[in-house]
Formats: C-alpha cells, structure tokens, sequence
C-alpha cells in the first residue's frame, strides 16, 4: 500500500521550548546507538529535490534527493527515505493493531485534522517498542535498498495530540527508530520540531530537515544544533527568499508546492537560490 502524502508542514513556536530538551542538550548519545553502523548524513548545501509525492528523474544539480520508503532510491545520489513515523496514513489506519492508535479519554481515536491521520500511542516503553517494531521494518527495507538516511515524519505530533503525548515521550520514542536506523548503517534526520533540536544528539538525531523555516524565521534555530547539517524546503515565495537570503550560501534549500508533485504533473513548482 502506498504510503505517499503531502509535507507535514507544521509549525512549532520557539516560544514554547521544552525545558526536557534544554535538560536533554548536554547529554550523551543514546545508549542504544552505541555500537551502531557508522553513518554519514548528506553533503552539507548539495543541490537537493524533495519528491515524497512521487520520484521522478532528479534535475541536473541535484545531489541528494527525498523519496517514500515504497520508491526506489535515485542512482548514483544521495538518497533518504521518507516514512509516515508517529502517525498513520489515512488508508493505512486498519494495519495497526487497535491499541495503538492513540484515544481520549472517551476511547475515540485522536486524528491529526489537518491530514486525517490516526495518531500512535508512544505514550508507553511497550507500545513505543511495538510501534517500533514495526516502522523499524521499514527502516529496515530503506536500507536494504539502498538509502543512505531515513526522514521519521512526524515527530512533532505530540503538539497536536491534546496534551495526551509529551514531549519526552515523542523522544523516546525517536530514540528507538535512530538506534534500528543506525544499526542499519542509515542517518537519521530530525523533521520539523524545532523546539526538541538543542536535544538532538541525546537523540541520536544527526541532520535536519526542516520545512518554512525561512517563512518562520527558525532557520537559525536548527543550525544551532546541526550546524550547516541542514535540509530546508520552502512553499512559498516569501519563504524561499528570506531562507537564501540568510542561508543560501550555506544550507540547502528548495522550493517545492505544498503537494510535492511529480515533474511534469499540474502545480509541479522546483526552484532554488
């Protein structure tokens, strides 16, 4: 079944840091990363394509490419796999086993509302480890393809769970998928989230890819824990130019539609500094 869908887009204030982050920051890596695979995140400001919405031939400059974890890495680039790691896809919520979608107080299972999406319940050492279990397969079949990294979507849904997830749970959980893709020799990037970023090393976190940090004026925030280590995709105008204004010669950027289509489809938009 396809697992294809559009960017998570969402946003996270920095006003709303998380003090487990903070405490998080000076810490050492995950134990569970200890004896993992070395690994080696994407070239810093490579020309990247985004095409989680559907692969197609990356155009001339392109080094790093996005694709899902059911596509096929792109020959001869660097490739990361897209997965769907803290949510559901909408035509996918009755592959997980009931008590792991995550329900109120009331039983009834919690969506995220903007992408109609069952969120999991990460709340607990046993059903992170499950849900694990399972994303870890695809980890897993991203690396015996070919990828070089893995992007776990998502990660910043507690925000949106109505309090029923913390933050320190989300990150226990991303603990556990950075261990099974370091252990299968993949880099592991942190998506969105900016507020966890200063814990991204307890994390075994070790590349961002951020989208409309330049529309947030968040793309300092991100490179303070990661360094040029930095992907970032913008949707808007405004966004692509305040991102190269500020970090052109530094990070890479590109501008995609909100749908990530493929080349060739209607609404497909490409560009870059």
């Amino acid at each position: 079944m396809s697992h294809l869908r559009a960017p998570a887009r969402r946003h996270l204030g920095a006003a709303v840091l998380c003090t487990a982050a903070l405490a998080l920051t000076l810490s050492a890596p995950a134990t569970a990363s200890a004896a993992a695979k070395p690994v080696s995140p994407p070239p810093a400001h490579a020309g990247f394509d985004y095409q989680i919405g559907g692969a197609y031939t990356p155009p001339a400059g392109v080094k790093v490419v996005s694709r899902d974890h059911e596509a096929s890495p792109a020959p001869g680039l660097y490739n990361i796999c897209y997965i769907n790691a803290f949510q559901a896809q909408p035509s996918a919520t009755g592959e997980w086993d009931a008590d792991l979608l995550l329900r109120d107080s009331a039983g009834k299972v919690v969506y995220d509302k903007q992408w109609g999406e069952a969120m999991l319940d990460v709340r607990t050492d046993a059903k992170r480890r499950r849900i694990a279990d399972k994303v870890g397969g695809w980890i897993d079949q991203c690396a015996t393809k070919g990828f070089q990294a893995v992007e776990p979507d998502n990660y910043d849904s507690y925000t949106r769970s109505g309090k029923l997830i913390n933050a320190t749970q989300a990150q226990e959980f991303i603990k556990l998928l950075s261990a099974r893709a370091h252990n299968d020799g993949l880099a592991i990037a942190q998506k969105n989230t900016v507020d966890l970023a200063p814990a991204r090393r307890a994390n075994g976190l070790d590349f961002a890819i951020t989208e409309e940090c330049g529309r947030y004026d968040e793309c300092d925030q991100y490179t303070a824990a990661f360094g040029d280590a930095v992907i970032v995709i913008e949707y808007s105008a405004e966004g692509m130019k305040k991102a190269c204004s500020a970090f052109g010669d530094e990070l890479s950027i590109v501008r995609r539609d909100v749908d990530v289509a493929p080349a060739g489809s209607s609404g497909y938009v490409r560009k870059t500094c």
